[in-house]
């Protein structure tokens, strides 16, 4: 499994789905053990293969056994190794790790380590960017209440421990890895799998019932989906997204969601023609961007090995056009929210500073102080919300909020609008072949 996923060809999640449907006659706990060391080794890689130097035979090996002593035990590995490996195993398993660089012990390319080390408490942000995530579920306020859900779960999951986010209304956090995609819950639409970073965002959307309503890179919809069940599915949802793949996944979950209002929309970039019809039309725009998902290492380890530097200029350029082009969406006293799930200032301070610069039709609002109106134990220092994994127990999200300018008494009349029950977006025909694509 490993000699497949370092040739870094496809996302190690993809890889490993790949490799395990290829081997079929592997028992469940087989795959389990397996999945868990291939993520244990992406999440030491560095360090085991500096290990892995003074040990004898294929470096794969070497990594694989370091991967299985740290999730199995390495007295599991008894029978399978020889007097020269277990030797080695003995002896570096005996190092201080104390005593190695910052970069090597916590698994680091020396550009990340560079940057996280410019921010504060870098030690303990890479190590818990080095931990496995929890299970983070949320409920569709649609169908159910969190307390009601909450208490189902406990009494028929109580071994996954499920327990309240700290922060979300909607959020439960579990334990372990239960295989949730067979459970009713989910099944029926009342659950879905969602980071709790993830799903404070829609607080600072503030989604009203009966607006229009634009995600902007909406990928496989989870966003979407908590958007439109705060809307109460009315008004109309636009999911814009340019991976027609990534909205054709999203299919069985708007299925299951009983969400009416999602219009999906496949672009063929930021400047599609359907986008352009909706400018100066949407109460609300979220673009959840493209970026390099550094703040994610925990479900995805990978990343830092397969991201480089070179690439994040690129990817601040496509982030600045896509927000340039979302904005013209934004009607007068309306919201654009911007986000990342990246750690890193260029993707996040520095877009939204070079957005306001450009663009003086928009002020800027105090997104930290948005989300503690609504979750009172969230303490943030604003004017951006930058969710650790470290502090707030999610995966690293950043969000920026912006407020377009009311053009006078106009202005006004359009903001009151948005309250009616969807005016604006009937009288705005949907984008041509809009209901045709994937739902």
């Amino acid at each position: 499994m490993l000699g497949e996923i370092l040739q870094w060809t496809y996302p190690a999640d993809a890889a490993l789905s790949h490799w395990l449907r290829h081997h079929p006659n592997l028992g469940a706990r087989d795959r389990s053990e397996v999945a868990e060391a291939v993520y244990d080794v992406l999440r030491h890689l560095r360090r085991y293969r500096q290990f892995g130097e003074s040990g004898v035979g294929p470096a794969s090996r070497r990594l694989a056994i370091l991967g299985l002593a740290a999730t199995l035990g390495a007295g599991e590995l008894a029978e399978g190794l020889d007097a020269a490996e277990a030797e080695w195993l003995r002896r570096v398993s005996q190092i201080d790790l104390a005593t190695l660089p910052r970069a090597v012990r916590g698994s680091i390319p020396d550009w990340l380590d560079e940057r996280l080390g410019a921010m504060d408490s870098p030690e303990t942000l890479i190590e818990a960017l080095n931990r496995q995530a929890s299970l983070d579920l949320r409920v569709n306020p649609l169908k159910v209440e969190r307390d009601a859900m909450l208490a189902e779960l406990q009494q028929g999951a109580g071994r996954y421990q499920p327990v309240a986010m700290p922060y979300s209304p909607w959020g439960i956090r579990m334990e372990g890895r239960p295989a949730i995609n067979r459970w009713p819950q989910f099944e029926n639409g009342s659950i879905e799998v969602q980071d709790e970073g993830s799903q404070l965002l829609a607080l600072l959307v503030g989604p009203r019932r009966g607006e229009m309503i634009i995600d902007f890179c909406a990928g496989a919809g989870g966003k979407t989906l908590l958007l439109g069940a705060l809307m109460r599915s009315t008004g109309r949802l636009y999911a814009f997204d340019v991976s027609a793949a990534r909205l054709a996944r999203a299919k069985p979950r708007f299925a299951r969601s009983g969400l009416s209002n999602v219009v999906p929309v496949v672009i063929d970039n930021e400047n599609d023609a359907r986008v352009k019809r909706l400018a100066g039309k949407a109460q609300r725009v979220l673009v959840d961007a493209p970026c390099s998902g550094i703040g994610t290492l925990r479900r995805n380890p990978d990343l830092k090995w397969r991201q480089h530097p070179e690439a994040l200029a690129e990817l601040g350029q496509l982030q600045e056009r896509i927000l340039n082009s979302a904005a013209r969406c934004v009607a007068p006293g309306g919201r654009l929210v911007y986000a990342t799930c990246s750690l890193l200032v260029e993707e996040n301070e520095a877009q939204a500073e070079r957005f306001l610069a450009s663009h003086p039709d928009f002020e800027r609002l105090d997104a930290a102080e948005i989300l503690a109106a609504r979750c009172e134990n969230l303490k943030l220092e604003g004017p951006y919300v930058q969710l650790r994994p470290d502090v707030h127990g999610t995966d690293g999200f950043f969000a920026a909020v912006f407020e377009r300018r009311k053009k006078g008494a106009s202005a006004d009349a359009d903001g009151g609008e948005a309250q009616e029950a969807e005016p604006a977006p009937e009288a705005e025909p949907a984008p041509a072949g809009a209901q045709d694509e994937p739902a």
